[in-house]
């Protein structure tokens, strides 16, 4: 199965969260990240939605009979902006923070917490980022871990022609 990217444009209304995640479980379909937050309009709220499926057309089809369910865009990972923050608390012996921070530093981590045993690092980016930024602190020992979930959105058509000048 592939994973799927979903921006789903929702009515601001109680149990909409979970009307969605039933659906899709019910489909069998393995969320792989689900972030939800307002938009520029009080009353619309915003999911990103990372879903392992074969294919899309009859779960955007079965989301759209939703009530509150406004607009649905697959994003394609190759021309979205993709976002996610991470919180990771890393064992770190006093000899080994100089090493920790100049990983923290190649991946413009930064340093939020820091105690006698450990070290704790907000990671901003692309979700590729974050998981380089796991593997490379992994030998040192991760004490915590937690993730907010992908956030994306297309990119605007007429930054990319710009890129395409420039």
């Amino acid at each position: 199965m592939s994973q799927h990217i979903l921006s789903v444009l929702v009515e601001n209304k109680p149990s909409v969260l979970a009307r969605i995640s039933s659906l899709l479980a019910r489909r069998g379909f393995n969320i792989h990240s689900m972030a939800v937050g307002p938009t520029a309009d009080e009353g619309m709220s915003r999911m990103t939605i990372v879903v392992d499926a074969p294919e899309m057309e009859q779960v955007k089809k079965q989301l759209h009979k939703l009530v509150n369910v406004v607009r649905i865009t697959e994003l394609d990972p190759q021309t979205s902006l993709e976002r996610e923050i991470m919180l990771i608390r890393v064992s770190a012996a006093p000899g080994k923070r100089g090493e920790l921070l100049e990983i923290g530093t190649i991946f413009k981590a930064t340093v939020i917490d820091v105690s006698t045993a450990s070290m704790c690092f907000q990671v901003i980016g692309e979700p590729r980022k974050i998981n380089d930024f796991v593997e490379l602190v992994r030998p040192y020992g991760i004490v915590e871990l937690v993730k907010s979930g992908r956030i994306a959105m297309g990119r605007d058509t007429k930054t990319r022609k710009l890129r395409a000048i420039g």
